[in-house]
């Protein structure tokens, strides 16, 4: 069953069920799936459906740092509980060892031998990661295995 599958099923559940956390970030998450399908002109692969969770999981991250600047323990705590819903659609993330495996896969197979090769890498390595490990994450892995060489 599709991940974007999942989600319509859950917010059904969620609308039987009235709960209206779970109600609000399901239709939020299936509305920016939407309207990426509608900027692509087409339905999304799987990981383009992760990829915009994973997108939505960070937005709240960023809004509860700005949360925490402005004193708002109650944004704190809704963005916390959404999280933690968008979170349970998402596949377990990679742990380092694992992101650096692919990493040195995706180096080799690039045949990347400095820091010049970085693009290339990343092309390659980023489908493969998307929705288990964040960009960032995954340029600073890649940054520090070119490094080394």
């Amino acid at each position: 069953m599709s991940t974007k599958t999942k989600l319509e099923n859950a917010l059904k559940d969620a609308l039987r069920s009235g709960d209206d956390v779970r109600k609000r970030t399901l239709r939020m998450a299936l509305a920016a799936i939407k309207n990426a399908e509608i900027d692509e002109r087409g339905s999304l692969d799987e990981p383009g459906i992760l990829g915009i969770l994973q997108k939505e999981v960070k937005t709240r991250r960023e809004a509860i740092e700005g949360a925490q600047q402005a004193d708002r323990p109650d944004i704190i705590a809704e963005n916390e509980a959404e999280i933690a819903v968008l979170e349970t659609f998402l596949p377990q993330p990679l742990t380092l060892e694992e992101l650096e495996a692919l990493a040195k896969e995706a180096i080799a197979e690039a045949g990347a031998t400095s820091m010049k090769d970085m693009g290339k890498v990343m092309q390659i390595l980023m489908p493969r990661v998307r929705g288990r490990a964040e960009g960032q994450q995954t340029s600073q892995m890649v940054q520090k295995l070119l490094g080394s060489r």
